[in-house]
């Protein structure tokens, strides 16, 4: 029979999941359960809305790194690299895969979000701010281009998490976790400095910061991450520190005022990712503007702490990017947003009814059903409308270098170059799994020499659009053995409509042939 409430009559699905999420019998499991469901909707969501595309070449370069192992690479430090190795050790290199481990890796971040919050929200206040962080846009839409941003999203959750209670309880273990996570940040991203920066200044500010420093835990967060991140250190020294050259390269600005504007349109931006949330908050709660300035600047020492630590790394972003007259955007707040529903919800005046819960829960569920269905259609309209960076040829154009190679010689192709976008779009779907040559910015492929060219020999192809890419590629090919040099043109045809065709061309560098020891 339908639970019936002698007020509200017969108790609906979203009701009733609402009353499975506040049991604190059940509403771990119905968590769980929840998030790969979530998991599993958004990345079929992804599969089909990018259906007339391939990946991202973002996406691809991580997949050039991870072919290369190291301690970093030359943009970015490794950890994105090696979750993907170890993922397609296991899964399929194919779109769909990309776009399931793309979004568990967001969802770990969600429920670390879930297992923190447990500590500073009630029963009805904790299960509505996971709710929330799932309308948030970094946690689905854009989560699904699995990058050095994405990647940040659950290590620094981990580390947020694992610093509070390590402050609070002050226990070795927690700490050295805590140090850990720390280190895996800055394995993913050096934007990571940031949060350590700021959960150093919760740290300090706190009014209990004597009984803090004045223990191991500290010492045993510095210790453990400075003995982690020493192999990256040492990698980094031996190769003149190269990601740092890229980072103030490609992020530089002489204008103050542009940088300035450029840092304010950043926190501006990050708070415009949590504007849904917030205003859920105070139409659900209607708090009073004294309950508002206590969730802003908690009056509690504990709440106090998760504020300093939410904001103080958004707000030193934005100081460090001007000082040092860095661009910077939004999305780079991506991973920023663990504590958003401890922020919002925690002040003792925030009442978050029973019957708003489900209704959040029922809008929390519809959005990923509704994109799905709609994500044909997407793909319909982004292939009408076109994709720059000839992202609807990667997989076509990759098919036609390895039909190239292959009638070539009996050898696996071992190298693909050509410009970035090209080169890391056309690799992810390259049969024999090669390594990158960037032709335009070749110390971003460090592990190709002229040995192992020689070696390996090397599919070479360009847009012939792309006069910069194709001055280079000539070039390059003029001092070495081709084998064959073809034209191919390129169209891709989704529900029977085709792009604009592109012309390619593709130059085959021979490789050593293998000695026959048998004659």
């Amino acid at each position: 029979m339908t639970p019936v409430d002698a007020k509200s009559g017969p108790r609906g699905p979203f009701m009733r999941l609402a009353d499975a999420l506040v049991d604190p019998a059940r509403r771990d499991r119905v968590v769980a359960v929840g998030l790969i469901a979530y998991v599993a909707v958004w990345a079929l969501y992804g599969a089909l809305a990018k259906g007339s595309q391939d990946i991202h070449f973002d996406m691809g370069e991580v997949i050039a790194w991870s072919r290369e192992p190291a301690w970093g690479t030359p943009k970015h430090p490794p950890l994105s690299a090696w979750l993907a190795k170890a993922w397609f050790s296991v899964f399929p290199l194919v779109d769909w895969a990309y776009y399931l481990f793309a979004m568990v890796v967001a969802t770990v971040g969600l429920w670390v979000a879930w297992v923190l919050s447990g500590r500073y929200l009630d029963d009805e206040r904790r299960p509505f701010g996971l709710a929330l962080l799932t309308l948030v846009p970094f946690y689905n839409f854009h989560a699904l281009k699995f990058n050095a941003n994405s990647v940040l999203i659950p290590v620094w959750a981990l580390t947020t998490l694992f610093f509070l209670r390590s402050f609070e309880s002050r226990r070795p273990g927690e700490a050295a976790l805590a140090g850990f996570f720390a280190a895996a940040a800055m394995y993913g991203k050096y934007w990571s400095i940031m949060l350590i920066a700021g959960l150093g200044i919760a740290a300090l500010t706190d009014r209990r910061r004597r009984a803090y420093f004045g223990s191991a835990a500290p010492w045993v967060t510095m210790a453990v991450g400075a003995v982690t991140l020493a192999p990256h250190l040492v990698w980094l020294s031996a190769n003149d520190f190269s990601p740092f050259g890229y980072a103030l390269a490609s992020h530089a600005a002489a204008d103050v005022w542009t940088v300035v504007a450029v840092a304010l349109g950043f926190l501006g931006g990050a708070v415009a990712y949590m504007a849904v949330p917030a205003a859920l908050v105070l139409m659900v709660a209607r708090p009073s503007l004294s309950t508002i300035a206590d969730a802003l600047w908690p009056r509690s020492v504990e709440r106090r702490l998760v504020a300093v630590a939410f904001w103080a790394p958004l707000l030193m972003a934005t100081l460090a990017a001007i000082a040092a007259r860095a661009l910077i955007v939004s999305l780079w707040a991506m991973p920023a947003l663990t504590l958003l529903p401890v922020v919002l919800l925690s002040a003792p005046g925030i009442v978050v009814p029973r019957a708003a819960l489900a209704r959040l829960l029922a809008i929390a569920v519809a959005l990923p059903i509704a994109a799905t269905l709609a994500a044909p259609g997407i793909a319909y309209v982004i292939h009408r409308n076109g994709v720059p960076n000839y992202a609807t040829h990667y997989r076509l154009l990759a098919a036609a270098i390895d039909r190239a190679w292959h009638e070539t010689t009996k050898q696996p192709l071992r190298l693909v170059g050509s410009y970035t976008n090209i080169v890391n779009g056309v690799v992810f779907y390259l049969v024999d799994r090669p390594s990158t040559y960037d032709v335009i910015g070749p110390s971003e492929t460090p592990w190709v020499d002229d040995a192992r060219v020689a070696r390996d020999g090397m599919a070479l192809v360009c847009p012939l659009k792309e006069a910069g890419c194709l001055r280079a590629v000539e070039a390059y090919a003029a001092a070495r053995p081709v084998a064959r040099r073809l034209e191919v043109e390129i169209s891709r045809s989704y529900f029977g409509v085709s792009d604009a065709p592109e012309r390619y061309l593709i130059i085959i560098i021979r490789p050593r042939e293998p000695i026959d020891l048998r004659h």
